[in-house]
């Protein structure tokens, strides 16, 4: 690339090569490059597809360091190498304790007593997720759901309460992204050495890669389908995004979450996530029971097929 007009032409090719990453919202369909370098022409192409501002600098940053360590620019190479955006694979002493790499069909439930009844059912994995003011009302409702997953081999993890986690002695925590902007340093190294397993919500490469910073447990990815259970900051990502980022992570324990149903699993499972989160599709079922364990066949069942691709 020479010159701005190739430059363009090439900002063009490559929205055009990955327009399975693209949305309709947040697009900038006249981006165009300020110079012929592949941050700058990967950055008007990702803006292009609708990646956000945030976003397509983190792929224009990571386009330019894989010409730099391949050599080339080439755009049919969606960047996917940790490297390349600045990711740390190793495990440091800064590192949050391990989490099973796959963990499974994971539950996100509203009190203790349908922790309990997941839990029991067989699921790997659950999340409480009690909203209340009332500080004595969310201890009780933690150190409940801790003693309900007792006797099961489920891992129970608390949603935003991570102080009162920690006093109760959970096993791990689930923080968004507005709950980490209220850490401070020093509330995240004591959380670090509590023992607490985190996980982590992100909503596209920015977020991603800010989370990567703190050495997680694991990190949640979505929203993947549209979802009316919650306002989301950005819209449904899509199962294409889905697959880059898991290629990205892939070092790292991952939940796809976000509108995901029963039809929805031999898609998820070529992503390669080991994991995706459910709401309505266990607490809204008749038999919730049977439903977490007709989720948990079918997952198997769809990682199953996509081992044979």
């Amino acid at each position: 690339m020479t010159d701005l007009s190739a430059a363009l032409s090439t900002t063009k090719t490559l929205a055009t090569q990955h327009a399975a990453l693209g949305l309709p919202s947040n697009t900038d369909p006249t981006a165009q490059p300020k110079d012929a370098s592949p941050a700058a022409v990967a950055f008007a192409a990702a803006r292009r597809l609708g990646f956000i501002p945030a976003d397509a600098a983190c792929v224009a940053q990571a386009w330019q360091r894989q010409s730099e360590r391949t050599g080339q620019f080439d755009a049919s190479h969606w960047p996917d190498h940790p490297d390349d955006f600045g990711l740390q694979t190793q495990r440091s002493d800064q590192a949050f304790p391990a989490a099973p790499h796959a963990l499974g069909v994971y539950a996100v439930l509203p009190d203790a007593q349908w922790v309990g009844r997941m839990a029991r059912a067989g699921l790997p994995t659950v999340q409480l997720r009690f909203k209340s003011s009332d500080g004595a009302a969310v201890q009780r409702e933690i150190t409940a759901a801790i003693e309900a997953v007792q006797g099961t081999d489920a891992h129970l993890y608390i949603n935003d309460h991570w102080e009162a986690a920690i006093e109760a002695g959970a096993y791990g925590v689930h923080l968004g992204q507005e709950d980490l902007d209220l850490l401070s340093p020093a509330d995240l190294a004591r959380l670090r050495a509590s023992g607490c397993r985190l996980g982590v919500s992100t909503h596209g490469y920015a977020e991603m890669v800010r989370a990567e910073s703190i050495q997680p447990s694991y990190i949640a990815l979505g929203a993947v389908f549209p979802t009316t259970l919650k306002a989301m900051p950005t819209p449904p990502q899509g199962l294409a995004r889905l697959g880059a980022y898991a290629r990205l992570l892939r070092h790292r324990p991952l939940v796809a979450i976000g509108g995901i149903d029963a039809s929805h699993l031999p898609a998820i499972a070529q992503t390669g996530v080991g994991s995706f989160a459910v709401v309505r599709a266990i607490t809204g079922a008749e038999q919730p029971e049977e439903a977490a364990q007709a989720l948990m066949m079918a997952w198997e069942q769809a990682k199953a097929t996509a081992a044979t691709v």
